[in-house]
């Protein structure tokens, strides 16, 4: 058995300042790539995938690395923060207790003490745990550019399998979220081939809440994870659930149309009936223990 490549040759610059990133991204272009982890960068680089001739560490940048929460702004995490500092982060566990659960579903404790939440997005996996997550909770991503800063919707951000609405010469520097609607109660649902470690063959993230206004006298959010091109958000189970009574009836339609919104393809994890009969079972779990919750069952 042949051993691995190592890491292709490539100068390494720690940046002071999100303007010095925007002018080396400015001035290498497509040979420059950002690191924050590197828990993706760096195989990639040594599978021969990437080849940057410069590496800008990023981590380091002011606020990259906070986690903050207020009554006010509510929680903004910083794009360097790594999964396993959410997962076990106070705030995020008394307040966003659903984006704790995410993280900790990130690869092995090793890694999550490595990859961060903004390469977690940034990559634009369709099985990148935090995704689903990030969209049910509405959080924004913060990008940082030559004309400063901008804030865009999750569900603006991911444009294509690894492909984003960040520009060339822009960064990521923090998510931020919302507050919860009162009452809200969460569940990420993730299968893989293995309980731990293992990328998502189908991942489901619900979040439910009391609301007056609609019919049922509830709302959910759903996004399924893996089973497309992009993680979805899929208003179609919403809108069912909004107009039904929860419970097993509603959850069953809801789950169907998480079955049409789904186009999942054949891969070495799964096959997409697989996937499909996944997302059924998944989605009618996840509502069955968020709407629990909401029941205090």
């Amino acid at each position: 058995m042949l051993a691995r490549p190592g890491l292709p040759s490539f100068d390494y610059v720690r940046a002071g300042t999100a303007d010095d990133v925007v002018r080396l991204l400015e001035e290498h272009g497509e040979a420059a790539r950002l690191m924050m982890g590197g828990t993706d960068l760096f195989v990639g680089m040594r599978d021969g995938v990437a080849r940057p001739r410069v590496v800008v560490d990023v981590k380091h940048l002011s606020g990259m690395r906070d986690v903050v929460y207020d009554e006010q702004a509510r929680l903004t995490v910083g794009a360097a923060v790594t999964m396993n500092e959410i997962a076990h982060h106070p705030d995020v566990q008394a307040h966003y207790p659903l984006l704790a659960e995410a993280a900790n579903s990130v690869a092995s404790y090793q890694v999550r003490n490595r990859a961060t939440i903004g390469g977690n997005l940034c990559n634009a996996s369709p099985c990148a745990d935090t995704v689903p997550v990030t969209l049910v909770l509405e959080g924004n991503v913060v990008l940082y550019g030559p004309g400063g800063e901008r804030e865009l919707p999750a569900g603006e951000f991911f444009t294509g399998p690894g492909e984003t609405a960040l520009g060339a010469d822009e960064l990521m520097t923090a998510i931020r979220y919302p507050a919860l609607p009162p009452g809200a109660a969460g569940r990420y649902l993730k299968l893989g081939r293995s309980k731990i470690g293992d990328l998502a063959i189908v991942s489901v993230a619900v979040l439910g809440f009391p609301d007056n206004v609609a019919p049922s006298g509830y709302r959910f959010r759903v996004a399924l994870g893996s089973v497309a091109p992009v993680v979805l958000r899929v208003s179609a189970a919403e809108e069912v659930l909004a107009e039904n009574p929860p419970g097993e009836g509603g959850f069953a339609l809801a789950a169907e149309q998480a079955v049409e919104a789904a186009s999942p393809i054949d891969d070495v994890r799964g096959s997409a009936a697989y996937r499909v009969a996944m997302v059924r079972q998944l989605t009618r779990r996840g509502l069955r223990e968020v709407w629990g919750q909401l029941r205090g069952t």
